[in-house]
């Protein structure tokens, strides 16, 4: 007789339901698991042989065969243990009720133990979608398993446990307050705060303007002027998350296990630093079986690129699609997948080579084939793709050694970038957008109406600086978020010529 267990295996961030098959044949003693499974799941076999005699149950003295089905997805983990543990314990007449309603997730440790596995949230959030009522993890996945709403989690800590819920033991129900989550965010101190970093006034309001829009920034600047203290200080203005987009971000940290032990649900927006030695995988993703790179841990958060020119041009040019889409696609020979990247760019590098260009204390040693050289590492289609890009000078004696003057905190800039993101929320309600970054030219067209007056400034400021489209269309989001911060319905002029000032190229 087969019997069958119900799990699931990922897919990108999604995941898809894999029905796990077994049946005993009369021959020499053996397992045998068949369904494109990679080299852990096909590990299982000795895995689940001896979690299933020391959990105190007998084994199939025949030879065991295991469908993963459907036959052509590839199938990967080690989340594979506990479904086929069950579906051999069925065939052992263990009383499981064979239900097609109910899912079974988890790694066998030799002695039964169930140990926890990555990606447990998109697997329940992608059986709940199948229609699955009832789903059984390791107990130290289940709070994340809890996390998808209207399916009913239990938390198992031993095979064992699982064959006794059925009997006189039941396993208690997991259930937690997401919400209780999301609101202990609140309360969180940030290291970097902007009443630390003095002067910089300019370069403080940008950065105000970015988190507001999500828009992109690069700094420029000699060194010590404060460019990486104020990208770090960027995090610390960045409204709390959303249901919806925390949820998305826990999927993506669930899959590369690096979601913090004691929070199940991502509840602040990430800061990925990125050193210029990291490799174009690593930051975009991919290898022989696809992982979120660097862009993809960076969503809805902040990908920050320290000395930006110092990375391989290579690598900066595959960022110009995922900035651009707000998604990366990873295609291989037998699948595509594609990650969302929905991220601010903050880049930060020296005006040249020595660092002092424009300087007026330190004069710059570089020759002009130098600076040439050195700036052209950003090829202007990258360039095209940045909204704001900034000089942040030397700070002057005056500002450096008055310790009195604190700046303003980043408490109180957070909560203009609140309300400008409250208002972008309430507009783009039907459109599934959060910020102005993300609209495109038909929404652009909609949103980012001007007056005839502003209409005519635009059209001799595109001719004058040689505007692209794509950078004309950035200055009309970058004048939109301008006009959310002032609390304004319309864009005005005045918002239009701020918007220029912050293309320093």
């Amino acid at each position: 007789m087969v019997t069958k267990a119900i799990t699931a295996t990922t897919i990108g961030i999604n995941s898809c339901k894999i029905e796990v098959e077994v049946d005993v044949a009369n021959s020499l003693p053996s397992i045998s698991i068949v369904g494109l499974p990679d080299s852990a799941v096909n590990e299982a076999k000795e895995r689940v042989h001896s979690a299933i005699k020391n959990s105190g149950f007998s084994f199939p003295t025949g030879k065991v065969i295991v469908n993963l089905a459907p036959a052509d997805i590839r199938k990967e983990g080690t989340n594979f243990d506990l479904p086929i543990a069950i579906g051999i314990l069925k065939e052992q007449g263990i009383q499981i009720p064979d239900d097609d309603k109910t899912a079974f997730l988890g790694e066998l440790s030799l002695d039964g133990s169930i140990r926890k596995v990555n990606g447990i949230l998109p697997l329940v959030s992608g059986l709940k979608d199948c229609g699955i009522k009832t789903v059984f993890v390791p107990e130290e996945n289940s709070k994340e398993a809890a996390l998808v709403q209207d399916i009913k989690v239990y938390g198992a800590k031993h095979l064992g446990d699982i064959v006794n819920h059925f009997g006189e033991t039941p396993i208690k129900q997991t259930v937690i307050d997401i919400n209780e989550y999301l609101n202990k965010s609140l309360d969180d101190e940030y290291v970097y705060d902007f009443k630390d970093v003095k002067g910089q006034q300019k370069a403080k309001k940008a950065l105000e303007i970015a988190a507001a829009g999500g828009h992109n920034v690069l700094m420029s600047g000699t060194p010590g002027s404060g460019k990486t203290l104020m990208a770090k200080c960027l995090a610390s203005i960045l409204p709390p998350l959303q249901l919806k987009e925390a949820f998305e971000l826990t999927k993506i940290y669930s899959i590369c296990g690096l979601l913090p032990q004691d929070n199940p649900l991502m509840t602040k927006r990430p800061f990925r630093s990125i050193h210029h030695t990291a490799s174009q995988n690593g930051i975009i993703g991919g290898g022989s079986n696809p992982k979120p790179g660097e862009i993809t841990l960076a969503h809805r958060g902040v990908l920050f690129l320290d000395e930006i020119v110092e990375f391989p041009r290579q690598v900066l040019e595959v960022l110009r699609q995922p900035i651009e889409d707000g998604e990366v696609v990873i295609s291989r020979a037998k699948t595509s997948i594609k990650y969302p990247a929905k991220f601010i760019l903050i880049g930060a590098m020296n005006p040249c080579p020595c660092g002092f260009l424009g300087d007026k204390e330190k004069q710059c040693t570089c020759s002009d084939y130098q600076i040439q050289r050195y700036r052209s590492k950003l090829s202007g289609p990258l360039l095209d793709r940045i909204d704001l890009i900034i000089n942040v000078p030397r700070l002057t004696t005056d500002e450096l050694i008055n310790a009195n003057s604190e700046a303003e905190p980043s408490a109180k800039i957070r909560e203009r970038v609140i309300k400008a993101r409250e208002i972008q929320a309430k507009r783009y309600e039907k459109e599934g957008i959060f910020t102005n970054s993300e609209l495109n030219a038909k929404q652009i067209k909609i949103y980012c109406k001007t007056d005839k007056k502003t209409t005519d400034f635009l059209k001799i400021a595109a001719q004058k600086f040689q505007l692209s489209g794509r950078k004309y269309s950035r200055i009309l989001k970058l004048a939109r978020t301008i006009a959310d911060l002032d609390e304004k319905n319309d864009i005005s002029l005045e918002h239009v010529t701020q918007a220029l000032q912050y293309r320093e190229n």
